[in-house]
Formats: C-alpha cells, sequence, structure tokens
C-alpha cells in the first residue's frame, strides 16, 4: 500500500465515524423528542388512574383506553402465539429439510422468495387477505380470534426469515457431533437446533412485534370497532379447573377495538380535550411496545446465557 492509500484510509476512519454519529444523534433526538412531547401533551391524562380504567366517551374528560389497552394486549397475545406456532416450523423446515432439487425443490424456492418479498407487502393487503378468508370464508367474524390470525400473518415474513438465519449461523461442527453419537435429525433440531438458535428467533420476535402492535390498517378492514364500552368476557370461573372452554371461545369471538384506531379516532375529533387524550394513549402504546420488547429480550438473553456463554 503507497502512501496515498495510506492517507485516504485515515481519513475515512475519521469521516466515517463522525457521519455514523450524526446519523445516530439525529435519530436519537427525534425519537427523544417526540417522547417528551407526547408525554407532555398527555401529562394530564397519564397520572388521572381513571383514564386506564373508563371506557371511550363522547366527553373528553370521561373517556379512557380501558378496552383499547385490554384489546391490544389480547390481540397481540394471539398474533405472537400464531406467529411462533407457525413461523418456527416454516423456518425449520425450509433451513433443515427442504430438498432443494426436483419439483418439490422448486416450489420450497418459490416458496422461499416469496416469503422474502411478503415482508415488503402494504398491512392493508393483510387485512384484505383476512377479510377474505377469516371473516367470510371460516365465518370468525369481526372477533380477536380474527385479528390475531391477521397480525400473525404480518409477522410470519419476519420470524420465518430470521429462524433461517438463526438456524444458519449454528456451526456444522454441531450437527456432526449429534450425527456422530446416533442422533436423528429431529433429535439434533430438537435437542441442538432450535436451542441454540433460540435467541435469533426471539430477536425475529421482537422486531415483527414491533411493527404489529401500531398496525391500524388491516384492523380496520376486517372489523376493528372505533368505540367499545364493554370488555370480552372473561375465562375463568370459580370452580375447578378454572377455565371454561366455552367462555373461552366466546372471549376470543368477542369484538375488539386497539390502542391505534383509539387514537386514529381521538385524533380525527376537532375538540383540544381530545387531542390531549390521543397524546396519553399513544404514550401508554409506546410504554405496551417497550414493555413486550423487554420481555423478549430478557428471554433471549436468558436463553443465550444458557446456551452459548
Amino acid at each position: 500500500m503507497n502512501k496515498k492509500d495510506k492517507i485516504s484510509d485515515s481519513k475515512a476512519d475519521i469521516i466515517y465515524p463522525i457521519f455514523g454519529f450524526i446519523g445516530f444523534f439525529l435519530v436519537i433526538s427525534f425519537l427523544v423528542t417526540l417522547i417528551i412531547d407526547i408525554l407532555i401533551d398527555g401529562y394530564e391524562k397519564l397520572v388521572d388512574p381513571s383514564f386506564y380504567v373508563s371506557y371511550p366517551s363522547r366527553f373528553p374528560e370521561k373517556a379512557g383506553i380501558l378496552s383499547g389497552w385490554v384489546g391490544t394486549t389480547l390481540v397481540m397475545a394471539g398474533a405472537i402465539f400464531w406467529s411462533l406456532l407457525i413461523g418456527i416450523p416454516a423456518g425449520i423446515y425450509l433451513e433443515e429439510y427442504a430438498t432443494k432439487r426436483g419439483i418439490i425443490g422448486k416450489i420450497e424456492h418459490i416458496i422461499e422468495l416469496n416469503i422474502n418479498n411478503l415482508a415488503a407487502v402494504p398491512a392493508i393487503i393483510y387485512g384484505l387477505l383476512a377479510l377474505g378468508i377469516f371473516v367470510y370464508r371460516f365465518q370468525l367474524g369481526e372477533s380477536i380470534l380474527t385479528a390475531g390470525l391477521t397480525l400473525a400473518i404480518l409477522m410470519l415474513p419476519v420470524i420465518v426469515v430470521n429462524t433461517r438465519e438463526a438456524i444458519r449461523r449454528i456451526p456444522r461442527d454441531i450437527r456432526e457431533g449429534a450425527y456422530a453419537v446416533g442422533a436423528t435429525k429431529w433429535d439434533t433440531v430438537r435437542d441442538h437446533i432450535l436451542p441454540y438458535s433460540l435467541g435469533g428467533i426471539l430477536t425475529g420476535l421482537i422486531i415483527a412485534a414491533s411493527r404489529a402492535i401500531g398496525e391500524t390498517a388491516p384492523l380496520v378492514t376486517i372489523g376493528a370497532l372505533t368505540f367499545i364500552a364493554f370488555l370480552p368476557p372473561s375465562p375463568f370461573v370459580s370452580e375447578f379447573p378454572f377455565l371454561s372452554p366455552e367462555k373461552a371461545w366466546e372471549l376470543f369471538m368477542s369484538p375488539f377495538t386497539v390502542l391505534p384506531i383509539q387514537i386514529f379516532n381521538w385524533v380525527s375529533r376537532p375538540q383540544a380535550a381530545f387531542q390531549i387524550n390521543a397524546a396519553a394513549a399513544g404514550f401508554v402504546l409506546l410504554i405496551l411496545t417497550v414493555l413486550m420488547n423487554a420481555l423478549a429480550y430478557y428471554f433471549r438473553q436468558k436463553v443465550r446465557r444458557k446456551y452459548i456463554w
């Protein structure tokens, strides 16, 4: 390397960190400014306990987010359950069991290409798909179950891709060592591949869930309510086994609303008091997102310490 190249590299070593710091500073500044702004705007409602336990109302001073945050929690719980239940096996199959030969291999290759492209599909398309399949074809109605399945479809591409990437990073030696002691393909996947890749899978879950929790368009498409003054029935009963299947099914089939829809409803109203409610609800939604991500991050770090460190 000549002297001119060395000078050029030394300048790059100085310029790139500067631009990286400026970009990082701008992003963090924007995020902090946004959080502080909605915190200040919605502070008077955030410190009011009745705001969290009251239903929406035509009167802004009486309106609350009880049905919104309960609906968001139930819908996201269903979305995470269905996306992991389908996404992890799909990722394992495509990475470990796909033949990549013959007609079946070509079909699997087409599926892989479509999964990679689905991550960029607008959310409203998923809503239209869910409307045609879950609402009209399977007659599930505008329910919590339909909402969870809709957001699960939206999350699936990210989870499948991250599952494959996490599995791909596992050294080949682990597989060969398992086969050397007589383990079958399934034994290797169950006892070695899946535990070691679980940290990366949970990373994909964090990314997918963070996108899904703020989605409004697909839920509006399937018929989510903008005004709801009741909660889904509780599936728990006082007698053993303390869980009623009938009430649980009634819970899944109940109508719902979520915080993003409630925020949109308040923002569209002209009264200034509703804007304060919307700011407070936005901050609560942000806190729910942080708590959800923190829980997933905790499990991810716990898995990594157990199987890697």
